[in-house]
């Protein structure tokens, strides 16, 4: 499936989402997020897609994580200043919804020991799932850092109701390239998870957090 977009124009639409924030410094790396329209779909009656892939570079360097950890990953995250909770600290959220709630909100996203996977639904309850934020599981072989990097460069395209989404591909510290790279894998994907492919895409659009949206397609 060839691609419908020019890797120039792409690029061109890139250098100006930087430059813009370039001019207009802010006090923190906006995200760049590509904002995608859809086309010819039926979310009642089409199969909804959900798909993750990984980024050759980080879109969101400041993603805040937390691991649900045994004894042996709580020494492991504190090695690597990686912010956990025990299942102790579990156990004292006694399945209130409010505060399991609260604690979804708290993280972008969490990272759990193998050993107590199978243990949250029965210690937290749904809230977390219900939160699209399950838990990774890492086991004690991997290397925690490696893993925690790999889960800031996965992003997920998932298709619920309405024929919009969005998800950050990079942020406007990156490189043209890093970005440029980041930004067409996650178009290929995208357009590779839909059954129409590009006959499904109604609009592809750039924008950094506080910058004017830039149509690429």
């Amino acid at each position: 499936m060839a691609s419908k977009l020019q890797v120039s124009s792409v690029r061109q639409s890139i250098q100006e989402v930087l430059k813009a924030s370039e001019e207009k410094h802010r006090n923190f790396a906006e995200t760049i997020e590509l904002q995608i329209g859809l086309k010819n779909y039926d979310t009642q009656r089409d199969k909804r897609f959900s798909g993750t892939i990984k980024l050759p570079h980080i879109p969101r360097p400041r993603m805040s994580m937390c691991i649900l950890a045994d004894a042996a990953d709580v020494d492991r995250a504190k090695l690597i200043e990686l912010e956990f909770m025990t299942v102790e600290d579990l156990k004292k959220l006694n399945k209130n919804k409010k505060l399991v709630k609260k604690l979804a909100k708290k993280y972008d996203s969490f990272l759990a020991s193998d050993a107590l996977i199978k243990q949250i639904p029965r210690l937290l309850g749904p809230g977390l799932s219900k939160a699209g934020k399950f838990p990774t599981p890492v086991s004690h072989a991997e290397d925690l850092e490696k893993k925690v990097n790999e889960v800031k460069s996965t992003i997920k395209f998932q298709l619920k109701k309405v024929l919009c989404l969005g998800v950050a591909v990079g942020h406007v510290k990156m490189t043209e390239d890093q970005a440029l790279a980041n930004i067409m894998l996650s178009i290929n994907f995208l357009v590779s998870l839909l059954k129409k492919n590009w006959q499904n895409i109604k609009s592809l659009t750039i924008k950094s957090t506080m910058g004017k949206p830039i149509r690429l397609y």
